[in-house]
């Protein structure tokens, strides 16, 4: 019996080609005393993985070698097992790569078969748990305050929003299409949303956030960016998380003067993931707790088929995506 992998067989210019990777059919291992394996139902894809591909060894996880399979989070059943805590049957979620079977010792986390996948991989997976630090240990959210998100019809931000009405936060997003600011509005709960690309942006802005700017999620950069920090109140704050306006490019665009932080006081903080994982399971139970209580709502925009990343992966930067990116096996 054999499977299909992709493995990433060379390093990206600017836009992700199908030549970038390889697919390969791959034996069906035999397993040791202490491993399982796992069939994945569904993969996540996420704008990070653009940042795994680069050579750069100098960022907050080393890149995806070449000639190894594409890095990705998923969820999968166990389908053989002669690992004592996970029996055959159980679901699991964690780093397996673009994979239809995936050989585990540990390191992936059982998860309940009662909540449908693509709702993990929305809201309790990766995109949750960022958000939920970025808002909390980073920005730390008040009552009455006024927050900006970017991409904030995104798996991140969406979540960042929806989070932050819950603590009395006014929320506007910024999203790059009229149809997702109508979501964000309509379904999410926001209090505006702003569409980027009008030529009108910074009065709209300026209009939604009467009172400035106390929080900034930054998803993006980008052209919104700078009408955002110009109207950052003293003593706002500022969590960057992405930048995913720059991660085609070949030279990032210029960042905003670095005078206003010191005229306003502003706490700057980018941070990643990876530097939190012994956090991930307290995070992951109090957004589950959330999305049960029906307090956090989200959309999958689901591709079928592994090799469907190939080109799918590519919806993320354009802002075609409608969702939460998700591959289903």
């Amino acid at each position: 019996m054999s499977y299909n992998a992709i493995l990433l067989k060379k390093r990206p210019d600017t836009r992700i080609t199908p030549d970038v990777f390889e697919k390969v059919t791959q034996s069906m291992p035999e397993l040791a005393e202490g491993e399982f394996l796992v069939k994945q139902t569904h993969m996540s894809l996420d704008p990070a993985m653009r940042g795994w591909m680069s050579a750069d060894r100098e960022s907050y996880i080393p890149p995806v070698e070449l000639g190894d399979v594409m890095r990705s989070s998923g969820i999968g059943d166990v389908v053989a097992s002669r690992h004592p805590d996970f029996p055959v049957g159980t679901r699991v979620m964690g780093m397996m790569g673009w994979t239809e079977y995936f050989v585990a010792k540990g390191g992936l986390s059982p998860v309940p078969v009662t909540v449908p996948q693509e709702a993990l991989l929305s809201v309790v997976a990766l995109p949750g748990v960022t958000a939920y630090h970025g808002l909390y240990e980073v920005l730390k959210p008040e009552a009455g305050q006024t927050l900006v998100v970017t991409g904030a019809a995104g798996s991140v931000g969406s979540m960042v929003g929806q989070l932050a009405k819950l603590e009395g936060v006014r929320v506007v997003g910024v999203a790059g299409s009229d149809e997702k600011c109508q979501w964000l509005t309509e379904t999410l709960g926001f209090d505006a949303a702003i569409n980027y690309k009008d030529p009108d942006f910074a009065a709209q802005l300026a209009a939604a956030t009467p009172d400035g700017i106390d929080l900034f999620f930054e998803n993006t950069g980008g052209a919104a960016q700078q009408h955002i920090y110009h109207r950052m109140n003293a003593h706002g704050r500022v969590a960057v998380c992405g930048m995913i306006a720059d991660y085609n490019t070949a030279t990032p665009l210029p960042g905003p003067n670095w005078m206003n932080i010191v005229r306003k006081r502003l706490m700057i903080q980018g941070f990643t993931m990876p530097d939190h994982y012994h956090r991930f399971a307290e995070y992951g139970q109090k957004l589950a707790e959330h999305l049960m209580a029906g307090q956090l709502k989200y959309r999958a925009h689901t591709l079928h088929g592994l090799d469907s990343a190939i080109e799918g992966i590519n919806l993320l930067f354009s802002g075609e995506n409608q969702g939460k990116l998700i591959v289903e096996l």
